[in-house]
């Protein structure tokens, strides 16, 4: 927990890995994760590099993987999760997966497309058995005859002509029932009515080869003279792609043919019945295999990745890596190399070496400060040892949020949501939800926490539950003490419907409610204007504390840095600026609450006006002192911050200018002097070498080079201007800015007040009788609990979550806090759940 304050200390580390058991050291720190590798690369291509034969080869296997898992998840089944932790296979062994992940492949292949086909053949077998089993021809005639003509004799004597040897052919098949009106009307206007065409629909769906959906079609039998006339119904049919099959005039040899197709048909599910269960098979081969190799793969290529990013030394004999790594992780780390190169004989060397780069910063978090530490990083991940809000914003941020949230009945609501997803965060149902609000709000379990428990604390000093006041306390106000004392009569009663207590008269105002507000308050007409002035009021002193808190924290940096010189021209400036003007009007507020009494409130001079009057050097006669000296006290606090804007202005840039010049006076000393200093420096090394060369100051941003080319005056000058006036200017500003916890406060008591009068008040009034309240009681509450839930709760809520964002990223984190820094990103197998 102590690297929560600042982040921990990192070195760059230079691993000398002999080539043999390269792999291997690799593979135990992705295990361990934590350590980033420096791409010693960069200029190499990603097509010239050592390892890229190795990188493709897992990338086919990994396409391979694709192919087998789609062919799972079409099956239906699922891939399980591989059980225990699988570490990187041995080179040697990506050979023989890549040998059996082929053969399954192309044993899925060839089952599949076998399955497509007999498929396909079944399909059509029968199709081809409802077109033979569907009659299309008229009705049989009957046995017996009535008269001289039977229904089969023809009307008219057959006559000898040019057409009289023509035969009756047959075009018979299936067709999508969408088709089947266009091809019928096609058939008839091509060929001019010279064909007779039946059209009928299935009795049951076929299952389709393709998609496995039941579908209906449309079978037809097309009867037509002439070869020409036949020619034209297969080159329309053909277009319309119709399953056309031979169809027999002969009634007994059509019924001989559909009974050898329902053979065919039934030898063929047989077949089938083999395939599927051959496929099953198979898929069950690859459902215990493709998970463990997925995650091998996967390791190996991130391995021989990461392999990539090393250089070769002139040997060939080790390869050379750099890695930042947290100082306290070397022992492990040095363990683990060891451990990778002890069947080699050789083991890998790990040595701290300096740098002149801007280390990362690592700032190690667990499920309860991550959606803190989330909340800063949003906002700039923290320079190298640069102190670390995310400790102070863990209490801060959800005050903040209730103070412009402070409800009782809301933060309850907020605090058990909260609560229930803490409760079942290790379900695997949970973890494993697909939908991102879900996922957001998740995350961020631990920080509604905390914010809807700040929400009650709020509420109960608001003395609010869902914009209704509790009684917890006795009232500190009598107002039978106000009726006993006053002389009320029934005549006065009746003409003054408002009444007031004053609280000078004995008895009437008995003291301070034990906690919050009292009560009372919530009848009296005046209660809007005594909470405007309590929050309007409250909101400076929390802004002013939070901001002074903010600059007070500063100081951790400037010393850890080693910049004495900021403390005395920047922070007690700063200090000075900021308290001798807004902390004096946070003095004032407080002394004004503790001096002014109920008798004299009358006569109280007004705060507003002496702050005025305090930057115009002026007097109002009609706005009394509140203490003795309060006027030479106020003009020697505006003369001391306006005395420490030239400090803040010239001040470091005249002290480093000096040091600079200093230094480059120390660089011209004679050549015999710089020689011994250089002979004792070699012979006796100081183990402040091995540290990070870099600088923390603004002004020269960590970046490596001479000192004589980097130091500008000018842009130091431009800098430090741009910071005194942001500070100044920002000190009123952000005064302001925390007025927000004030209007955003208001404006949730005032929607919960309205939300409760225009809904719960109107259902409430609405029927007298147990039975009609219980059935009005139901809808009018639902309605209640929706517009609570989503307005209140969601929408409200999601403000005060902003505003509460804005508060410390631009008022609190601009005062210390730079978020110029990078994260490390350690190589590592391990995917974080939380």
């Amino acid at each position: 927990m102590g690297s929560m304050f600042r982040s921990e200390e990192v070195a760059l580390v230079q691993l000398l890995l002999p080539t043999g058991s390269a792999y291997n050291c690799v593979s135990q720190l992705g295990e361990l994760g934590l350590v980033e590798f420096r791409d010693l690369n960069e200029s190499v291509s990603a097509f010239q590099r050592r390892f890229v034969v190795d990188v493709q080869r897992c990338e086919e296997l990994e396409k391979t993987f694709t192919f087998l898992r789609e062919e799972v998840q079409r099956a239906g089944l699922t891939l399980a999760p591989p059980e225990g932790t699988l570490p990187a296979p041995p080179p040697r062994d990506l050979l023989r997966i890549q040998e059996e992940t082929d053969r399954l492949a192309q044993e899925l292949r060839d089952v599949r497309g076998n399955q497509q086909a007999l498929r396909a053949q079944l399909h059509q077998l029968r199709l081809h058995s409802a077109v033979l089993g569907q009659s299309h021809s008229p009705p049989v005639a009957a046995d017996h005859t009535e008269g001289p003509f039977s229904e089969t004799t023809p009307l008219l004597p057959g006559t000898r002509g040019p057409h009289s040897d023509l035969k009756v052919n047959f075009v018979a098949g299936a067709v999508e029932p969408y088709k089947a009106a266009a091809l019928e009307r096609l058939l008839w206007r091509a060929c001019r009515g010279f064909l007779i065409a039946s059209f009928r629909e299935t009795e049951g769906q076929l299952e389709d080869p393709v998609t496995g959906e039941p579908a209906t079609w449309m079978t037809f039998v097309i009867s037509y003279w002439g070869e020409q006339i036949g020619q034209k119904i297969r080159k329309i049919t053909d277009c319309f792609h119709c399953h056309v099959f031979p169809y027999l005039e002969q009634e007994e040899a059509r019924f001989r043919t559909l009974q050898q197709l329902q053979q065919q048909s039934q030898e063929l599910q047989e077949v089938l019945g083999e395939t599927d269960r051959f496929l099953s098979q198979v898929l069950g081969r690859v459902q215990q295999l493709l998970p463990p190799w997925q995650v091998q793969i996967h390791k190996m290529k991130a391995v021989y990745l990461t392999l990539n990013q090393c250089s070769v030394n002139t040997t060939h004999k080790c390869l050379i890596a750099e890695v930042w790594c947290a100082a306290r992780d070397l022992p492990t780390v040095q363990q683990a190399l060891q451990s990778g190169s002890s069947e080699e004989g050789v083991s890998a060397v790990a040595h701290r070496i300096p740098c002149q780069d801007m280390p990362p910063t690592l700032i190690r978090t667990n499920r309860f400060t991550s959606s803190f530490q989330g909340i800063v990083d949003a906002y700039g991940v923290g320079r190298y040892r640069e102190v670390n809000p995310a400790p102070y914003t863990i209490i801060t941020f959800p005050f903040l949020f209730a103070v412009m949230f402070g409800d009782v009945g809301h933060g309850l609501l907020m605090f058990l949501f909260a609560l229930a997803m803490v409760l079942t965060e290790n379900r695997p149902a949970v973890k494993a939800a697909q939908n991102e609000i879900w996922q957001t709000f998740f995350g961020g379990r631990y920080l509604l926490l905390l914010m809807g428990l700040f929400s009650v604390y709020t509420g109960f000093i608001y003395n609010e539950c869902f914009s209704r006041a509790t009684t917890i306390f006795p009232s500190g106000w009598s107002v039978a003490a106000m009726a006993n004392q006053s002389g009320w009569s029934d005549e006065y009663l009746s003409q003054h419907s408002m009444l007031t207590l004053n609280p000078n008269i004995t008895g009437v105002f008995l003291g301070p409610y034990p906690f919050g507000i009292d009560p009372i308050w919530s009848l009296a007409t005046n209660h809007l204007s005594f909470l405007n002035s309590f929050k309007m009021k409250m909101s400076v002193i929390l802004g002013v504390t939070h901001m002074a808190f903010g600059v007070f924290l500063s100081i951790f940096n400037h010393v850890h840095f080693g910049q004495s010189h900021r403390l005395l021209l920047e922070t007690l400036p700063e200090l000075i600026f900021l308290l001798g003007l807004f902390g004096y009007l946070v003095f004032l507020i407080v002394y004004k609450w503790v001096n002014v009494s109920a008798a004299s409130a009358s006569s109280a001079p007004s705060i507003l006006i002496h702050f005025i009057n305090m930057f115009l050097f002026s007097q109002n006669p009609t706005n009394h002192l509140l203490f003795h000296g309060q006027e030479v006290v106020q003009y020697v606090l505006v003369v001391l911050a306006l005395a420490t804007v030239p400090i803040l202005l010239l001040g470091t840039p005249l002290y480093l200018l000096r040091q600079h010049r200093h230094r480059r006076n120390t660089q011209r000393r004679p050549a015999g002097q710089q020689d011994e200093d250089t002979d004792k420096l070699l012979a006796s090394p100081d183990a402040s070498t091995l540290e990070n060369s870099w600088s923390p100051d603004e002004e020269k941003a960590g970046s490596p080079g001479d000192e004589e080319t980097e130091f500008v005056p000018s842009e130091i000058f431009m800098h430090q201007a741009i910071h005194t006036i942001e500070f100044c200017l920002g000190c009123i500003s952000n005064t302001a800015s925390y007025l927000r916890l004030w209007a955003l406060s208001l404006a949730h008591a005032q929607l919960s007040e309205v939300l409760w009068a225009m809904v719960m008040r109107i259902g409430l009034g609405m029927g007298r009788e147990i039975g009609v309240a219980a059935v009005v009681l139901v809808p009018v509450f639902a309605a209640f609990a929706v517009l609570t839930v989503a307005i209140l709760l969601v929408m409200e809520g999601l403000s005060a979550f902003l505003h509460a964002l804005r508060l410390h990223w631009v008022e609190f984190q601009n005062k210390f806090y730079s978020g110029t820094g990078y994260k490390l990103s350690p190589f590592t197998f391990t995917v974080d759940s939380d």
